[in-house]
């Protein structure tokens, strides 16, 4: 689930969480953390009117700068 991106402020982070969780219990909470966010994305989309498009465009850009910040490290 992770990437290669293991710069970034917040991977130093990650990567202790990670290893103090387990590998699995800590994908399993980071894949429903992803999830809500995504879910919080495309209900803030629905209410300003925005499209699916853009709902999916800003999803991609969380993703990119989660990876950026080191939260997919």
């Amino acid at each position: 689930m992770g990437n290669d991106q293991t710069t970034g402020p917040f991977a130093p982070l990650v990567v202790i969480t990670r290893n103090a969780m387990g590998v699995k219990e800590f994908n399993q909470f980071r894949g429903k953390a992803i999830s809500l966010h995504s879910q919080v994305i495309k209900e803030f989309c629905k209410s300003v009117g925005a499209g699916s498009k853009t709902a999916q465009g800003l999803i991609r850009v969380a993703k990119k700068n989660g990876g950026t910040l080191g939260f997919l490290a």
